[in-house]
């Protein structure tokens, strides 16, 4: 029976929750629901998602509903559609696979179906119905506990309740004392994240476990399970068994699901053994315990296997959760620099101004300001290296510092000579920024510091002149010396800035914007918005990789 193409709308009727993608560029990561089918992915604006890269082809690839099974197919594009590494033209997807669009490394996705959870715990009930069982009332609790435990852990998704009821589960299976859950932090060390006794009471030390099978079982990646330590010459005479006298030990690795992983009911798979491990389960007791049967064995490794897959999934719940806060609090923050940075532009009767800047994401380090003062309209634009919250503080300290200074009406080259102490004396790390400084006085006198910015444009008579001079920009060098450049303008001269964003935009083929585009657009007396009409006619839909600022100041004499 071939595959059934669903368009549309994907029905959820018997899971009420949809499957995600975890979308992942750079530092950043935000979830989407797969709710309707075909799913398109690339680069034009009007794609399910859009991934702003050149080597991601305007129509990319496809993600299809297929009786119940999702598909990625791939449009033909130039650089390929990749799932776990590997090129495909047709694919259908398995949980946790990551897919790639032509861009390898930068952005990718996780495909992430919310029931293979559940799916998984009635694979294995399936599997371990035709096991022999030995003592049948016995075994049948343990089904019956297991069932139980399957059930709470595919209903519930804080992490801290699925590891209380996978300790809970396994303390009654096993009969133990106390039993703990170890996960992997970020820096790889292990870390306690559940204790619980037979009681049902927290436990929130570990000193009085056996650490070395704990560690063990880990760099093994393999189960560990005795009843009996007294039987066992090697373990009797282990420090922590004999201090702590530890007589049943138990310990199972909580094995990071794998996307072609299969099971044996009988024992681990040669895929599972390999599977990376993300931490461990851990019960022992101070009695010798009666032998846990090969179905017993079993219930446990599955208890593991279906927590493991549950922690997983909770802890990309919390990464949502985080996501989702963080984009709140970025919210808030584009809001306050937006009225930090909103510009009064002062009206003065020998010149006029105007400006403008395009943010490619909520926060940006690009700013410019203008300062009327009895020495001339100054106008400053400065861009801080980076993107994100980071460059926007910085951006917006080198802000207020500079409008303090030219206020005091401080020289061009003190101003800049101080923002630079202070950047590099704070050691903000690689921190720097680009800036220029441009002051007209009313006789036509233009003083202009030029910090490491993209060169100034004087268009004069329909010329362009692109005066060469410039210093280091600020936050490089502790000792940088900067000097300033004058020129005469003439009623009728304009000055253009702009940041790297402008000459740097690119097209589909990854071509950039570039200097001779933007002069050849100034030198027809273009205005502020020809020159961003400009480049988005260049760019034709390509999104922006940097953010974009222009100032342009007429002297009228």
């Amino acid at each position: 029976m071939g595959f059934q193409t669903i368009t549309g709308p994907i029905s959820n009727a018997g899971s009420g929750i949809f499957p995600i993608l975890v979308f992942v560029e750079g530092n950043e990561q935000r979830n989407i629901n797969l709710d309707h089918s075909p799913f398109s992915v690339g680069r034009k604006i009007d794609k399910d998602l859009v991934i702003a890269d050149p080597r991601v082809s305007r129509d990319h690839a496809l993600i299809v509903s297929e009786n119940g099974q999702f598909c990625v197919i791939d449009q033909s594009s130039k650089h390929g559609t990749f799932v776990n590494g590997e090129r495909v033209q047709r694919k259908t997807l398995e949980r946790n696979d990551r897919l790639e669009f032509g861009v390898r490394d930068v952005a990718y996705v996780i495909f992430h179906p919310h029931n293979a959870s559940t799916n998984s715990a009635r694979d294995f009930l399936s599997q371990i119905s035709g096991i022999h069982i030995s003592t049948e009332t016995t075994d049948l609790e343990k089904l019956t506990l297991f069932l139980e435990a399957a059930r709470k852990l595919n209903t519930i998704g804080v992490l801290d309740e699925i590891l209380v009821t996978l300790l809970d589960a396994t303390l009654n299976l096993t009969r133990a004392e106390r039993g703990y859950v170890f996960l992997k932090a970020e820096d790889g060390n292990l870390r306690l994240a559940a204790g619980r006794n037979s009681k049902g009471e927290p436990l929130l030390d570990d000193k009085t476990i056996s650490h070395s099978i704990l560690e063990d079982a880990l760099k093994s990646n393999s189960e560990f399970v005795t009843t009996d330590t007294s039987r066992s010459l090697d373990l009797a005479g282990r420090q922590s068994i004999v201090a702590y006298d530890l007589r049943t030990v138990i310990c199972i690795p909580l094995r990071k699901p794998q996307i072609q992983a299969t099971r044996d009911a009988q024992s681990a798979s040669p895929s599972e053994t390999s599977a990376e491990v993300m931490g461990a389960l851990y019960v022992d007791s101070r009695f010798a315990s009666r032998d846990i049967s090969s179905v017993s064995n079993d219930i446990l490794r599955a208890i593991a296997h279906e927590a493991a897959s549950l922690v997983e999934n909770a802890r990309l719940v919390q990464a949502e959760e985080a996501a989702r806060r963080y984009q709140q609090e970025l919210a808030i923050a584009a809001s306050i620099q937006q009225r930090l940075m909103a510009v009064t532009i002062p009206e003065v009767p020998f010149a006029r101004l105007s400006g403008r800047n395009l943010s490619c994401k909520e926060i940006g380090g690009d700013f410019f300001d203008a300062v009327n003062t009895e020495d001339g309209l100054t106008v400053v634009l400065a861009d801080v290296s980076g993107k994100g919250v980071s460059a926007a503080l910085l951006a917006s300290t080198l802000q207020g510092m500079i409008y303090s200074q030219l206020i005091a009406r401080m020289p061009l080259t003190e101003i800049v000579a101080a923002v630079n102490r202070f950047f590099t004396h704070k050691h903000i790390g690689e921190k720097y920024a680009t800036v220029i400084i441009a002051r007209i006085r009313q006789d036509g006198e233009l003083e202009y510091v030029n910090c490491g910015h993209v060169p100034p444009l004087l268009v004069c008579n329909h010329e362009i002149i692109r005066p060469s001079h410039g210093n280091l920009p600020v936050g490089l060098l502790a000792d940088a010396v900067y000097e300033s450049d004058r020129y005469d303008l003439h009623p009728g001269d304009r000055l253009v800035l702009v940041t790297d964003g402008v000459t740097e935009a690119e097209n589909a083929s990854g071509d950039f914007f570039d200097n001779e585009r933007l002069e050849a657009v100034a030198a027809k007396s273009g205005t502020l918005e020809d020159i961003f009409a400009a480049v988005a006619n260049f760019c034709a839909g390509t999104p922006l990789n940097d953010d974009c600022t222009v100032v342009e100041m007429l002297y009228t004499g």
